[in-house]
C-alpha cells in the first residue's frame, strides 16, 4: 500500500469520504486541500457505464476548455507546402517534412502534439511504430490531420485536446490550474461534463456517468454530486 505524507493526510481530513459535493463546494475544497507551493494542475476523472470491449461504446472526442487548460502545448507541424515560417509564426514549435520524419525516426520526440497534412500522412508511416504507442500519431479523428494546418494550430494554441476512455471505463483529463480561481475552474468543469454527456455512445443503456471526481494533481479526490 502506498504511504501517504503528513500533508496528504491533513488534506484528507477536510474531505468526507462518502460525501458528494456540489461543484461550488468542490472548487473551494480544491484550494483548501492544496499544500504545494507551485501552481498545481486540476484534474477531472469520470467513471462511465460503458463496455470498452465494444468499439461502438468507446468514448473519444476533443474539447477546448472555455478558460484554457493552463498548459503550453508544443506542436510539430509535418508539412511539405513550404509554409513553415507561417506555421511557426502561428504557434508551431517547428515545421518541416522529411527532416522532421528523420528526427522522429531517431527517437527524438520533443512535442505534445503532431499535426500533418493529408499528403504528409503518406510519408508518416515511417514513424508510425514510434508515434502510435505514445498516442502521438496524427489522426483525422483527433483533428490533427487536415490540409489547413494554420487552423489546427490556432485551436491547439487555445489548447484543444483529445480525451478518451481507458480499459477500466474511465476518462482522466485536466480542467485547468488552481490559479484560475473558483469561477473559471467551475466553468471548465461544467464544460467538460457537458461534453462527456454529448458524446455518449448511442448503444450505451442504463447509467452512463457513474461518478465524477476532481482533484489537484497528486492530492485527494473530491466526489462531485451528480445532481
Amino acid at each position: 500500500m502506498q504511504k501517504r505524507g503528513k500533508k496528504y493526510k491533513q488534506a484528507m481530513t477536510l474531505i468526507e469520504a462518502e460525501k458528494a459535493y456540489t461543484i461550488d463546494e468542490a472548487v473551494e475544497l480544491l484550494e483548501r486541500t492544496n499544500t504545494v507551493k507551485f501552481d498545481p494542475t486540476v484534474e477531472i476523472h469520470f467513471n462511465l457505464g460503458i463496455d470498452p470491449k465494444y468499439s461502438d461504446q468507446m468514448v473519444r472526442s476533443t474539447i477546448t476548455l472555455p478558460n484554457g487548460s493552463g498548459k503550453t502545448v508544443r506542436i510539430w507541424a509535418f508539412d511539405d507546402s513550404g509554409n513553415e515560417k507561417a506555421l511557426i509564426a502561428a504557434g508551431a514549435t517547428v515545421a518541416g517534412w522529411d527532416d522532421l520524419i528523420d528526427t522522429v525516426s531517431q527517437g527524438k520526440i520533443e512535442f505534445d502534439v503532431a499535426i500533418a497534412t493529408t499528403a504528409m500522412m503518406r510519408k508518416m508511416w515511417k514513424v508510425a511504430k514510434v508515434l502510435w504507442p505514445k498516442g502521438l500519431m496524427p489522426n483525422p479523428k483527433a483533428g490533427t490531420v487536415w490540409d489547413d494546418l494554420l487552423s489546427i494550430i490556432k485551436e491547439l494554441v487555445a489548447w484543444k485536446f483529445e480525451f478518451k476512455n481507458d480499459k477500466q471505463w474511465n476518462v482522466h483529463s485536466i480542467v485547468g490550474k488552481l490559479s484560475f480561481g473558483q469561477d473559471k475552474l467551475k466553468t471548465n468543469i461544467l464544460a467538460f461534463v457537458k461534453t462527456i454527456k454529448e458524446v455518449k455512445p448511442t448503444w450505451v443503456k442504463g447509467n452512463y456517468i457513474n461518478t465524477i471526481y476532481v482533484c489537484n494533481a497528486m492530492w485527494p479526490w473530491i466526489k462531485l454530486d451528480m445532481k
